[in-house]
């Protein structure tokens, strides 16, 4: 089944009491768009439009399908909803709050809490494209939140399975929060035929590419270690399947000696494993070591470089001192 465009409700149309004001982000399952309800509040609503099923021509509303995709739109679209349902029963500061969730043009949309920030993705390019590295204490940071708000999922029988730092969003305060639980409609209904998998090269582990391999939390931990190891190299690890031919992580490991501690660099590797039995077996032992203190090495262009520029300044200005007072002299 080919991909195909499909267009975005018009901007100003009013759908169940919220007001589309524009699209904001599209993938292969869903548009996200920015609205606002009926008190004025900015809300961000998805609509279910699987790209691969249904096409909506400009113009209309109602997506066009045809009937051979009816039976798996459908399941998708009872699952969808039913994620709605299973994520508004969460609520925690580390994960996006489903508001409400309707019924409208032959499709179902989820209303969620509208912040303004941006994602990890784009924090990883703008320290890419200033030559730098995110920092372990904000590594340590950030993920420890990331694994509190993930533990509340797993906790409600949800697993995300398209953990990546696209999907982490960075409020204005710098509190993180997970975003776009596509992926966890599939474990809903396990005995319904699932629809395929939207899974990201590099971030998702082996098991997603085997549909005979058991999915758990195990799977999210190898997604959080992918995450934290694109923000220790500026780019996802190599992707599983092509691990399972040729590894070549221990040479990306190798270079991230002395520039993080031994037990973050540890934490990852082992998150990274391609055997889920080999990897932390629970979400709480990757926060125990998160959160353990540990001596942190200084920063790339961090105080011994700012120490090595003061000296190199006052013996610049002491030789240009000398330099004058042997002109006068």
């Amino acid at each position: 089944m080919a991909a195909q465009n499909n267009a975005p409700l018009p901007d100003g149309l009013e759908i169940a009491g919220y007001r589309i004001v524009k699209k904001i982000a599209s993938g292969g399952f869903s548009i996200v768009y920015l609205a606002y309800d009926a008190e004025g509040n900015a809300v961000a609503v998805k609509e279910y439009l699987p790209s691969a099923l249904a096409l909506r021509q400009p113009g209309e509303l109602a997506p066009a399908i045809a009937k051979a995709n009816l039976p798996v739109f459908r399941i998708g679209l009872k699952c969808f909803f039913e994620e709605g349902r299973a994520l508004a029963r969460i609520s925690h500061p580390n994960v996006v709050r489903v508001l409400n969730f309707f019924r409208a043009n032959e499709t179902v949309y989820m209303v969620m809490a509208y912040e303004s920030g941006h994602s990890l993705q784009e924090y990883i390019q703008r320290q890419r494209a200033k030559g730098s590295k995110a920092g372990e204490a904000f590594i340590r940071q950030i993920f420890t939140q990331v694994l509190k708000g993930l533990r509340e999922v797993h906790a409600n029988q949800l697993l995300h399975l398209d953990l990546k730092p696209a999907n982490i969003y960075l409020r204005t305060d710098g509190t993180p929060m997970l975003l776009d639980f596509g992926a966890a409609r599939q474990t809903i209904n396990s005995d319904l035929p699932k629809l395929t998998p939207m899974y990201t090269p590099g971030f998702a582990p082996p098991e997603l590419y085997v549909k005979t391999e058991p999915l758990g939390p195990w799977t999210d931990v190898y997604s959080i270690g992918a995450s934290m190891f694109a923000c220790m190299v500026g780019s996802p690890p190599q992707p599983a399947d092509q691990r399972r031919k040729e590894d070549k992580m221990d040479g990306h490991f190798a270079k991230l000696d002395g520039l993080y501690t031994p037990e973050l660099v540890a934490l990852v590797r082992r998150a990274l494993q391609l055997d889920p039995l080999a990897r932390p077996q629970s979400l709480f032992e990757m926060q125990k070591v998160l959160q353990t203190p540990v001596a942190l090495p200084a920063p790339a262009g961090g105080t011994l470089e700012r120490l090595g520029g003061h000296v190199r300044g006052l013996l610049g200005r002491f030789g240009r001192k000398n330099a004058a007072q042997t002109t006068q002299s």
